[in-house]
């Protein structure tokens, strides 16, 4: 059974190109990871003050995902996160899926 896990981020408008800069720019090592399946990132509307973001990531399933979270890669991947945190009018707000069909 699949995973999806989405991350969404309200970005502060005007800090778009820096927080797409820090996500095309970084080493995510996912495709070294056990589970992975993809990976995608999404830009949305302005609302307010915030531009919406948000980040899918597809699993073979929940274990591949939880074992990611525990892994050297993933420290690595987040690494100075917090030095960007002036891009964020909070923290990002993290949903994670079980895949009940599938259709391909």
């Amino acid at each position: 059974m699949t995973c999806l896990t989405m991350n969404r981020f309200e970005v502060v408008v005007g800090r778009e190109e820096a927080f797409e800069a820090v996500w095309l720019g970084r080493d995510s090592r996912l495709k070294e990871v056990d589970g992975f399946l993809s990976f995608h990132l999404f830009k949305g509307a302005v609302s307010g003050e915030v531009r919406l973001y948000a980040s899918h990531t597809l699993w073979r399933d929940r274990a591949a995902f939880e074992a990611w979270t525990k892994s050297e890669a993933f420290r690595a991947a987040h690494g100075g996160v917090r030095s960007q945190s002036d891009l964020y009018a909070g923290p990002p707000v993290l949903e994670v899926f079980d895949s009940i069909q599938e259709l391909v």
